[in-house]
């Protein structure tokens, strides 16, 4: 696969957002704070000049600095294409370093997102015939199914997941019900739980559906969205799969100060309880929060995964 092809699948999503009236903008891969997700690691810099520890970190995504942008009154429509870096282990659809696209909607509600994802993944597929690509599979607006975590999981696995958002029932569901599922030896958090059951019994199932949107995760999962006015069980918040595999995430926006400044400290004392690691305190992106941020829509797509899913390739970028 030439390295040309690439890039060009690049620039034919960078013409995509900028016909759509975003402004393409950069971000520093530099932070004091790489973002707070318990789960994700960072990976810390390290002067040789002074051969000491720097306290600061390549981003695990440009949101943070992304956010700061769109608070500001001159930002409306932004997108980035960026590497990020993630220090977990390399598989067939994640490096250590990766390209992500990420772009926000200011005073839009998250399901305008899904138009967005549908026309680039649809406009992508039909420029990359254009150019010569060998595409793998072709995309139009039919193909794309919508359902949310609670109908999943009702018709796949005959149970009704937000009726066990407390981490001991789920636990108990799970020894019960699904014994084929590997459960750690020492205890863990909910989001554990709910994604062992997942791997497990849901993504096997949506494996075979060519493109789906899964939408309103359970609450515990909300990160930096904001939960559904009509049933705080769940976030408002989706996912997109092409034959299994998550192409994107999407929230709407929390700007709640509290809420924000609330969750943060949870992932964060569950990261120290987990992983026995502390992160910066993020003060920069809270503020942006506390001085008033908008309402807004964002995502992040992985760039690599979605022209792997397209194209035919034995290699992606750069290794």
């Amino acid at each position: 696969m030439s390295l040309k092809y690439q890039f060009q699948f690049i620039q034919a999503m960078r013409n995509h957002f900028n016909s759509k009236g975003f402004l393409d903008v950069l971000t520093p891969p530099v932070t004091e704070n790489p973002g707070m997700e318990t789960h994700i690691h960072p990976f810390e810099l390290y002067s040789i000049n002074s051969g000491k520890r720097t306290n600061k970190f390549l981003h695990t995504s440009p949101e943070f600095f992304m956010k700061e942008l769109l608070a500001k009154e001159e930002f409306d429509n932004i997108f980035t294409i960026n590497y990020c870096f993630r220090d977990e282990p390399k598989s067939p659809i994640h490096r250590p370093q990766f390209l992500m696209c990420e772009w926000y909607r200011k005073n839009e509600q998250y399901g305008v997102i899904k138009d967005d994802v549908i026309d680039l993944v649809t406009d992508l597929s039909k420029k990359s015939r254009e150019l010569g690509l060998p595409v793998k599979e072709s995309f139009n607006k039919s193909d794309f199914q919508k359902t949310t975590v609670s109908e999943l999981f009702q018709s796949i696995l005959k149970i009704q997941i937000l009726d066990f958002l407390e981490t001991k029932e789920l636990k108990k569901l799970i020894e019960k019900d699904f014994k084929n599922v590997p459960l750690p030896i020492s205890d863990c958090s909910w989001d554990d739980y709910f994604f062992l059951l997942f791997l497990n019994e849901i993504e096997p199932v949506i494996a075979k559906e060519k493109a789906i949107f899964i939408d309103e995760y359970p609450a515990p999962l909300a990160a930096l969205s904001t939960l559904k006015p009509s049933d705080a069980r769940v976030c408002q918040r989706f996912e997109l799969y092409i034959r299994g595999v998550e192409i994107a995430n999407c929230f709407n926006e929390l700007t709640n100060f509290k809420t924000q400044k609330d969750r943060f400290s949870f992932q964060a004392k569950e990261k120290k309880e987990i992983y026995n690691y502390s992160l910066p305190n993020p003060k920069r992106f809270l503020k942006v929060i506390e001085n008033g941020y908008p309402s807004s829509s964002g995502i992040a797509l992985g760039i690599e995964r979605l022209f792997a899913s397209l194209i035919e390739t034995d290699s992606i970028f750069f290794d």
